[in-house]
C-alpha cells in the first residue's frame, strides 16, 4: 500500500511513469500506466477544470502571460 501511495504521489508531482515503474519492478511502462490509469486521468481533469475556471473568470484574465506579436 506504502509503494501505491508513493507512486501515486510522484506521478501527481509529474514524475514521468518510466522513472516510477523501474523500482517498482514493473516490467515496462505499460504496467505503470494501467495501474495508475486512475491518477493520470484525474490530473487531466484537474488541468481542464483549472483552464476553464480562467477562460470563465475574467480576473484571471490578468494573471496569463500576454502573447507577443509574431514578426
Amino acid at each position: 500500500m506504502i509503494r501505491h501511495m508513493a507512486a501515486a504521489l510522484h506521478l501527481g508531482q509529474g514524475t514521468a511513469p518510466a522513472l516510477i515503474g523501474r523500482p517498482l519492478g514493473h516490467a515496462h511502462i505499460g504496467v505503470t500506466a494501467t495501474v495508475y490509469a486512475h491518477v493520470r486521468l484525474r490530473l487531466q481533469r484537474q488541468a481542464i477544470d483549472t483552464l476553464g475556471d480562467a477562460l470563465r473568470d475574467p480576473e484571471s484574465a490578468d494573471d496569463l502571460p500576454s502573447a507577443e506579436p509574431v514578426r
